[in-house]
């Protein structure tokens, strides 16, 4: 439903507003008794990134470089030999990482 915010807004006198000193009045004591909550079974249901992988299958299939292919010393991305810069050391690094 579309809502025309130009439109001026409807102010009902009766509406039962009370004042701050009211609402502070009505509050509940915080250090009343709550809802316990049992820390260790919250731990539980919650699963963290990085869990325990161990029993899944990866169904990548796993190509090795080709020849007309390096690795890239620095970033350690399989790259393309028209990307290759040597380095004086003798290592060999893309463009991106020598720029």
């Amino acid at each position: 439903m579309a809502t025309d915010y130009d439109s001026p807004r409807k102010i009902d006198d009766d509406s039962g507003q009370e004042g701050f000193t009211d609402t502070l009045t009505r509050r509940p004591d915080p250090s009343a008794g709550g809802i316990d909550v049992d820390e260790t079974e919250l731990a539980e249901s919650i699963e963290l990134p990085g869990a325990d992988l161990s029993g899944e299958e990866l169904s990548v299939r796993v190509i090795p470089p080709q020849p007309d292919e390096f690795t890239c010393s620095h970033c350690f991305l399989v790259r393309h030999r028209s990307q290759r810069v040597s380095r004086a050391s003798g290592r060999q690094v893309c463009l991106e990482c020598a720029a």
